[in-house]
């Protein structure tokens, strides 16, 4: 599979809709896939989860939907992913690029930009069809790559000026 069929079939067409929709289109594009495909995918995946588990990433989440846990900064990679190539090799260069994305919002109308287990559908079908595990990459180091973002106020207006002008709540 090349980068560019990576993207084709990861790319939301919707970024806006909802997470259960979005799983479902792309279990839609993967469920053609034959077993080798659906490998190299979740391959492709695992490696953008780790080009994106970044403390500069990071700060951009806290920013704009209090993103302070694992689970939630995977989550938030897992709709990083999803909104394309373009917008994520941006994001990894230069997070405060995010503050120009419409972002779906939860019921109380705030940014949610998550995607739950977005990262897990290529191996579930692969299990559905194999009963067995696809072989494990792992998405991350220990720690994010890079020095820790301050949760300070001054900090984050500085560093993500435009993120921090449109979403910050602290």
């Amino acid at each position: 599979m090349t980068e560019i069929e990576f993207w084709q079939l990861v790319t939301a067409a919707n970024p806006l809709a909802g997470s259960d929709e979005l799983a479902e289109q792309l279990s839609e594009k993967l469920t053609p896939l034959d077993d080798e495909q659906l490998a190299a995918f979740d391959k492709h995946f695992s490696l953008k989860m780790r080009d994106s588990y970044t403390w500069r990433v990071w700060g951009a989440a806290f920013i704009i939907a209090g993103c302070n846990s694992e689970y939630a900064f995977a989550e938030f990679r897992c709709w990083l992913i999803s909104r394309g190539q373009e917008t994520f090799e941006q994001a990894l260069k230069k997070p405060d690029t995010l503050a120009n994305l419409d972002i779906a919002q939860d019921k109380e109308g705030f940014a949610n930009p998550y995607l739950e287990e977005y990262d897990l559908i290529a191996g579930q079908l692969f299990e559905e069809r194999n009963e067995h595990e696809l072989p494990y990459v792992p998405s991350g180091q220990s720690q994010p790559f890079g020095k820790r973002f301050k949760d300070t106020r001054k900090y984050l207006k500085t560093s993500y000026p435009n993120l921090f002008e449109k979403y910050w709540q602290g």
